[in-house]
């Protein structure tokens, strides 16, 4: 024994064995493509990681219509009085947090809309915390405690099988909602048990194990897909323009401006003074601009058509 060190006392029981598990999703295989990646050339690195991440839209594009199938129940969902709630952990949740939190400044959609549950929360966007994404249970209270029927649950995990995520997905089943799972693993048992499965075939990862890397430019690319085509089928676009945008700075004050000039055809100096007469209004000022109604008459046709842009026109045009 050295000084100071402690003898173990033989009469304490030993610390519970910590469970283990071999994932045998394709994000854990080791790929054939980056072997020897330490003894590389920074360039070569590079080089690998790119050409790796080329398949990544081409995996997405072979899932289009399952996307397409989550976009309609989310329409759905949201058309109804519901919400859109994304579980995940680690990278995957993180990055479920990221697109949730992106779509209020830019669509200005209610923020109750779309709700990301990270496991082990707000600390874990930040640092790994220990073993909570191995806890079913945690992902069945949390889903239990704030899922409701008639939501949409989209269950984020790289190799389709995180506990957390299917005990969120289970009690979400239980509640009435709809349930999606996006991962990377087409071979997932989970597929049978979720109403649309997304399993984007991106393959080994260029550092073994690494689901930050292919598996999450794929769940990234989905997220910011599916969450789009959420808002254009609701309205928040117009042709391929932001309408419901918060202007929080100078520069999205500048673009509410270019883009009523791109929309409408008309003058800088008309577009600021049809904005101004708007109140800031974007939307009620485009209406007003291109149908050439008083703002008055293009904000109470808004109104009537559930604050869509191409129902107001519709309306002033009759």
């Amino acid at each position: 024994m050295t000084a100071g060190a402690v003898e173990p006392d033989e009469d304490m029981p030993a610390p519970p064995a910590r469970p283990i598990v071999r994932v045998g999703a394709p994000t854990e295989r080791r790929n054939p493509l980056s072997v020897d990646l330490d003894l590389m050339s920074t360039r070569d690195v590079l080089t690998v990681i790119n050409e790796a991440d080329r398949r990544v839209p081409a995996a997405v594009a072979a899932v289009l219509d399952e996307i397409a199938a989550t976009v309609d129940l989310a329409v759905s969902a949201l058309r109804g009085g519901h919400r859109v709630h994304y579980f995940g952990a680690g990278t995957s949740g993180r990055l479920g947090v990221l697109d949730a939190a992106e779509l209020a400044p830019t669509f200005n959609s209610p923020r109750h809309w779309f709700c990301a549950h990270l496991a082990g929360g707000p600390d874990a966007m930040w640092r790994a915390v220990e073993d909570v994404e191995d806890d079913d249970r945690g992902g069945t209270v949390e889903a239990a405690g704030c899922v409701r029927a008639g939501d949409l649950v989209v269950g984020l995990a790289a190799s389709g099988r995180t506990p957390y995520v299917l005990g969120a997905l289970a009690a979400s089943r239980t509640k009435g909602a709809s349930t999606v799972l996006l991962c990377a693993n087409p071979e997932a048992e989970a597929a049978r048990s979720v109403d649309v499965f997304i399993g984007v075939d991106t393959g080994p990862e260029v550092v073994t194990g690494s689901t930050r890397m292919k598996a999450g430019t794929a769940q990234k690319l989905v997220l910011n897909t599916f969450s789009t085509a959420v808002m254009v089928r609701l309205g928040r676009v117009y042709s391929n323009l932001m309408i419901d945008m918060v202007a929080t700075n100078a520069k999205l004050r500048g673009r509410m401006i270019s883009i009523l000039v791109e929309a409408t055809g008309c003058s800088e100096e008309v577009s600021r003074r049809a904005l101004n007469e708007a109140d800031g209004d974007l939307k009620t000022a485009l209406v007003s601009l291109v149908s050439g109604a008083e703002v008055a008459a293009a904000r109470a046709a808004l109104a009537r058509s559930a604050d869509q842009v191409r129902g107001a026109l519709a309306l002033l045009a009759t």
